[in-house]
């Protein structure tokens, strides 16, 4: 006769992001450590675990081994949006173990710890710092039977367990980590003026986690990590889309025939070209064109300017509700974080258009670590979008050198499904706008270069430029043929 196996319930932790790190969530019953440098959000984020798991039928015991009083601990706590007063005393309990430790006698320690949880019945049993009383414990072998039989008595009561202690990577073969059924590290470092902060799941016995470290954020909600998006959950089934199939259209007269009748749906599209070429108002009328066609939007715009001003149609398309605004100006934000506000946006409101305006300011509101690999994070935002089935347009800056054809500063057009490039030329010694589609993936596009305008408008598309006005990748030529002088 076979055994069965035994099934393992997870517990959700409460925290936005962590379940998918973990692997589906908290194992009942196990052993855990959260573990970090001071000041890395330790405790913060197992007060936001035990707020979110207590209940009164199933309390949370919170053990304090701190050098100053809880009431300072719990002062500071209660800022956070999580933290409940009224299930103080009532499904959390919280108990000062200071004197106890203090007099260095582990199995006093343990004495008191079984007399408490005797007295709670807690389901979550939470020891802060642990480090404290591991300090006090003298020897690694007393610290060892002291795990053990800690270890043995909250198993004994079916307890969830998390022992929180400042530990240092170089420490992890200290008897705590070995005994520990889990292993949550949180890292932090200063780049800069940028705090990046990092969760990474070192161990959780029984289950598979998402390798890596993760980056999380630190708010008055409390603890938000982020996991790669091919971690996220799929969208609702009611938000799921069908296959993406035929063409958008730009909202721009012409455009769309020098895109052989729009952008295939689904595409992602680089709108590329310098200062004043009217990338940001092309932007704009292709959400103002899904609006038209009942269709919601989302642009993430990452400007770190104070006051800027919009195009006032894409103004009022905010204000109704039709496009969201993903406007962080955080300085410090990851590739994963900036995916997850996009995703969170596109499946509130059902969208097909996202706008990314533009890579460059994307590149300056990432923190300074994640800068050094921004084809990789392009990789990651333009595969994650893609996922959702969306249409993407994303806007490039550059600088208009005349001598060569460029598409991005970053050697990531060939991410993208299509290219739009806008340039300048010299004609008659006026410069005039110029567009043409570079590409358009698996699809017959126009090769014409067109000069275009920009009025109240939006943006005019004219007719075909004769050969002798100017040449795409090369220097302007003036109606003459002659070569525009040198700098």
């Amino acid at each position: 006769m076979t055994a069965k196996k035994v099934t393992i319930n997870r517990l959700a932790t409460g925290v936005p992001g962590l379940d998918e790190v973990l692997g589906g969530g908290l194992p009942e019953f196990s052993f855990n450590l959260i573990a970090g440098l001071p000041g890395c959000g330790k405790t913060t984020l197992a007060h936001q675990m035990m707020f979110a798991l207590a209940t009164p039928e199933r309390p949370a015991l919170y053990l304090t081994v701190l050098g100053e009083p809880p009431l300072k601990m719990l002062r500071y706590q209660q800022q956070f949006e999580f933290f409940d007063m009224a299930r103080v005393n009532r499904c959390i309990h919280f108990v000062n173990l200071g004197p106890d430790t203090m007099t260095g006698n582990l199995d006093k320690v343990l004495e008191r710890i079984a007399a408490e949880v005797k007295s709670h019945a807690p389901a979550f049993v939470f020891v802060d710092s642990f480090r404290s009383v591991a300090l006090a414990g003298g020897t690694d072998s007393t610290l060892q039977q002291f795990m053990q039989k800690l270890g043995v008595l909250m198993t004994s009561w079916q307890a969830t367990t998390f022992l929180i202690g400042e530990y240092a990577a170089d420490t992890a073969t200290n008897p705590v980590f070995t005994v520990s059924d889990g292993l949550i590290w949180l890292h932090q470092s200063v780049q800069r003026n940028s705090m990046v902060r990092k969760i990474e799941v070192m161990k959780m016995r029984g289950q598979p986690t998402l390798a890596g470290v993760h980056t999380f954020r630190l708010s008055s909600a409390g603890v938000e990590v982020f996991p790669p998006a091919s971690a996220a959950a799929p969208p609702p089934r009611s938000q799921a889309r069908p296959q993406a199939s035929g063409r958008v259209l730009m909202g721009v007269d012409r455009l769309d025939e020098m895109l052989g009748g729009g952008l295939p749906r689904g595409y992602s599209l680089l709108v590329a070209g310098p200062s004043g070429s009217g990338k940001s108002i092309l932007a704009a009328s292709f959400l103002q064109e899904g609006a038209r066609k009942g269709e919601t939007g989302v642009i993430a715009v990452f400007e770190q300017r104070a006051n800027r001003s919009r195009n006032p149609v894409l103004e009022e398309l905010i204000k109704s509700g039709r496009v969201s605004l993903v406007d962080s100006r955080a300085p410090d934000l990851s590739i994963d974080e900036i995916v997850m506000l996009l995703i969170k946006e596109i499946r509130r409101l059902n969208a097909t258009r996202v706008v990314i305006d533009s890579l460059s300011a994307f590149e300056v509101a990432l923190a300074p670590t994640f800068r050094e690999d921004f084809r990789e994070s392009m990789l990651r935002l333009v595969s994650a979008l893609a996922q959702e089935g969306v249409t993407v347009l994303l806007t490039s800056e550059l600088e208009d050198r005349y001598t060569d054809l460029r598409f991005s500063p970053y050697g990531t057009a060939f991410l993208t499904d299509a290219i739009i490039v806008q340039r300048y030329i010299e004609v008659d010694s006026r410069l005039r706008r110029v567009m043409a589609v570079i590409k358009v993936r698996d699809s017959g596009h126009s090769d014409e270069l067109r000069a275009y305008t920009i009025d109240a408008q939006g943006i005019r598309i004219g007719e075909m430029l004769p050969g002798e006005e100017g040449l795409l990748g090369g220097r302007p030529t003036r109606k003459s043929g002659r070569a525009a002088p040198t700098s």
